[in-house]
């Protein structure tokens, strides 16, 4: 069975391709913007297309000869997402109609079109109908609500939340019934899709028990052996609540935004179509979901974040800005005597719980600022401590590009006016550490400028923690 799968690295992507790797029944063939996100023992065994869903091409290419289809896309991170979702999901059930494939299988979200539908929800809706319009492509509509599992952004929030407040002040939508689910649950109804024997369009809306969210607070709390109170307030608006998550959480005030409107209706099931059509699937309860994911977490375990590859990386034009950079911080120093390799691999540990190796407080301070500027901060980390993949985020850092023991490039995420990387790269025997930055107006000039005593610091300091690190783990 030859199957494509797009969305590859993002959160459920990434997990969903771990488990088809290991099918041996299944001919994968994996749709992604640049092949170096995937590892080269992936890319040494299965076909990679490379382009996205707006190349025609490039989608023409990737679905030639599919018998199935992964449509695991969207665009929430760019303004016009909505418009996005709608061509790329058109673009791609016409190149699969065309092409002769015989099903797609989405996964979107619970819910129904009213009035309180958000944005993001009907995008995922519009979606999800635009995919079942063909008459010769079957499409399997998966939806599930909120997911479980280490790395989502719905457990992350609702575990940072319960960890950092012993008392909740909660606006009234913790009321609202949802019907979680976990993340391996996903998984397994998404792979067992394959083989459904059914010829029609199928929604299938998956989840374990009904309850509140404040419920859900309540019982990752018992799982994490804490004892928490919710007070709840009548006067927190949607905005006030995003600020709230967006501080005391790793998620940015622009999702965090997103899943709060997306509270004000019910995400519950709609239809039996789950226990009809894979009987042979039990979802867990909810409190062993939790526990999987805090164990996952503590035995550095997880295999995918919600900051994942958020869709902007890799951009030719990023190359050329860095090119034009306005401002420059060069650091270098001589590696003589130092194993490369470890001098890498020190690199490529910073952030997260080893810090940035000298005046941590300034970045701490910089993380509070971007928290209240709406911006991820520091309290995002990574996903493990010494492992860094293209694509993933450290802190309010994304790599840009990889290349084991000569070049690690991050790509700012900060709020900022305007753009900056920082990137170590060894060459011969001189490691060199560059702060680049593309400022945005006179602000962003003025930004550097007012920034420049701090960075003298911390970049200076930064190359020198960097050698006195690999020394040691000489």
């Amino acid at each position: 069975m030859k199957v494509l799968l797009t969305g590859a690295n993002g959160y459920i992507g990434r997990r969903l391709k771990q488990h088809l790797l290991k099918n041996r029944e299944v001919q994968l063939r994996i749709f992604v913007r640049n092949k170096k996100s995937l590892s080269p023992e992936v890319l040494a065994v299965h076909e990679i297309i490379e382009g996205d869903t707006f190349d025609k091409e490039a989608l023409r290419n990737a679905l030639e000869g599919v018998d199935t289809a992964y449509y695991l896309i969207h665009s929430l991170n760019k303004p016009n997402y909505k418009e996005l979702d709608k061509l790329s999901a058109q673009n791609f059930i016409d190149t699969a109609t065309a092409c002769g494939v015989k099903r797609v299988v989405y996964l979107g979200g619970l819910g129904v079109k009213n009035s309180d539908t958000s944005e993001h929800l009907l995008s995922r809706l519009e979606t999800g109908e635009i995919l079942s319009s063909s008459k010769t492509t079957q499409t399997l509509w998966i939806r599930a609500g909120v997911i479980i599992g280490s790395g989502s952004a719905s457990f992350e929030i609702i575990r940072h939340l319960v960890e950092k407040l012993p008392v909740l002040i909660t606006p009234k939508w913790v009321d609202t019934l949802a019907q979680p689910i976990a993340v391996d649950d996903v998984i397994d109804y998404l792979a067992s899709s394959l083989y459904l024997k059914y010829d029609k369009n199928l929604i299938v809306d998956i989840g374990s028990e009904k309850m509140p969210y404040r419920e859900m607070m309540l019982q990752t709390a018992k799982a994490l052996g804490l004892k928490r109170y919710l007070l709840p307030v009548p006067f927190m608006s949607i905005n006030l609540s995003s600020y709230w998550l967006n501080l005391f959480t790793p998620v940015p005030f622009k999702v965090a935004k997103a899943l709060i409107e997306g509270l004000r209706s019910e995400v519950v099931i709609q239809n039996d179509n789950a226990q009809k059509y894979y009987p042979h699937i039990k979802p867990m309860a909810y409190v062993q979901a939790v526990q999987k994911a805090v164990d996952e977490i503590e035995q550095q375990q997880v295999i995918s974040r919600w900051s994942d590859a958020d869709g902007t990386m890799w951009d030719k034009a990023h190359a050329k800005q860095i090119n034009d950079a306005v401002f420059v911080d060069r650091q270098e120093a001589s590696i003589d005597g130092y194993d490369k390799e470890k001098v890498f691999k020190t690199i490529t540990s910073l952030g997260g719980g080893h810090g940035w190796y000298d005046y941590d407080f300034l970045w701490e301070i910089r993380g509070v600022i971007d928290k209240i500027l709406g911006g991820a901060g520091l309290n995002r980390g990574r996903r493990d401590i010494c492992d860094l993949r293209l694509g993933e985020c450290v802190d309010f850092w994304r790599v840009e590009d990889i290349e084991p023991n000569q070049r690690l490039l991050l790509f700012a995420q900060m709020k900022l006016p305007g753009q900056a990387w920082l990137e170590f790269k060894i060459i011969d025997n001189r490691l060199i550490q560059s702060a680049y930055f593309y400022p945005r107006g006179i602000w962003g000039r003025i930004y550097w400028y007012a920034m420049k005593p701090m960075h003298f610091f911390i970049f200076k300091n930064m190359i020198k923690g960097i050698l006195n690190e690999s020394a040691q783990r000489e």
